[in-house]
């Protein structure tokens, strides 16, 4: 096990604490609009599955012999959209290409002027100074 970070995580040269600072603040935004991506995947998926267990729903309902509710539920909530003109795929799709793109793009042209394209500097450096230099299991990266 080594006791240096690799390459791709050291500082560059001339880069100062300011910089790293910031940029590992940028990466911590960025990982907090993954886990929004994440939860807004969780509530597509929630969505769909939602719909398709209405369907069962109606379909029970009818089979039991309420056929005017099975209908009216039938008609109005099932495929219906979840926000006007769009389903959740399509909200999904907007976030995407939109927000997402643009500051995911945002944050490696950042990393890519001030940092050589370097991720995860700071961190790097937090984890070289909170770990036990020499003891096993907080070696700084396997060989």
């Amino acid at each position: 096990m080594s006791e240096r970070p690799d390459d791709d995580h050291l500082r560059p040269p001339g880069v100062d604490d300011a910089t790293v600072e910031a940029l590992g603040k940028l990466s911590e935004a960025l990982e907090v609009v993954e886990e929004a991506r994440g939860h807004l995947y969780a509530f597509h998926r929630r969505c769909g599955t939602a719909d398709l267990m209405l369907g069962k729903a109606v379909d029970l309902l009818r089979t039991a012999g309420h056929a005017g509710l099975a209908d009216e539920i039938d008609a109005d909530l099932v495929g219906r959209n979840i926000i006007e003109g769009r389903w959740s795929f399509q909200v999904v799709e907007d976030y995407d290409a939109g927000y997402y793109a643009a500051f995911t793009g945002h944050e490696r042209r950042a990393r890519e002027q001030l940092a050589e394209g370097r991720r995860h500097v700071f961190e790097s450096e937090m984890k070289e100074d909170r770990r036990t230099h020499g003891r096993r299991h907080h070696e700084s990266r396997p060989d």
